[in-house]
């Protein structure tokens, strides 16, 4: 995608950073790069993002929440590299024909608010969840991101000289990140590497043992 289409975003992620401050990191993607999603961060400490790595919690804990809704998710728990508490909220980034191109994500460090706790009580409050039923998530848009999503991953491959390890490779990388989670995902991966969902299934299976689990 091009910097230009992003250039409002990477102003927008400035204007934040410098209004919260230091404790404060704003992380741009490019999802149609998904294994290389970060093109911009400020403020990295806060996490260690860096430009060139791929997204971490869009799945689980953005697409896949209960608040996700509008296309943003505002105030959810993740932790830093010391296991840190870090409020972090997200919004996705659509082209003028409502594609899914990439996201907005704010990381705000808390530990440094903690002994004026009384005085930014919102600051420290997360989002209250709310349990969606399954059907009512996939009306948010969400396996349609998710297909999205998928086919960036896929398009940088001529499927037809991939190798079974390849293969294996794309797989385990779409399971890190989650893609699994989202309903029919197993099926659109299958069909797009020229396979069948056992294979898939195969694949995952493998992974897991790789893995010790």
């Amino acid at each position: 995608m091009s910097k230009d289409f992003f250039y409002p975003y990477i102003t927008a992620a400035k204007m934040i950073a410098k209004t919260f401050g230091r404790n404060c990191e704003v992380v741009v993607h490019d999802l149609t790069t998904p294994q290389n999603s970060v093109i911009f961060a400020i403020n990295n400490h806060v996490t260690g993002r860096k430009v060139g790595q791929s997204f971490d919690h869009l799945i689980r804990e953005v697409l896949l929440s209960g608040q996700f809704n509008e296309d943003f998710v505002a105030g959810y728990e993740t932790y830093d590299h010391n296991e840190e508490s870090i409020k972090s909220s997200t919004s996705l980034i659509r082209d003028a024909a409502g594609k899914v191109k990439g996201a907005l994500c704010i990381n705000y460090r808390l530990n440094s608010l903690s002994h004026v706790r009384e005085f930014v009580e919102d600051m420290m409050t997360f989002g209250e969840e709310y349990v969606k039923p399954a059907a009512e998530v996939q009306k948010d848009n969400v396996v349609e991101i998710a297909d999205e999503i998928i086919d960036s991953i896929i398009k940088g491959y001529e499927v037809e000289s991939l190798k079974r390890k390849d293969k294996i490779q794309i797989v385990k990388f779409m399971d890190e990140k989650g893609i699994f989670l989202i309903k029919g995902a197993i099926d659109k991966v299958a069909e797009k590497l020229n396979t069948s969902r056992v294979t898939i299934y195969s694949y995952l299976d493998e992974i897991k043992k790789e893995n010790g689990s």
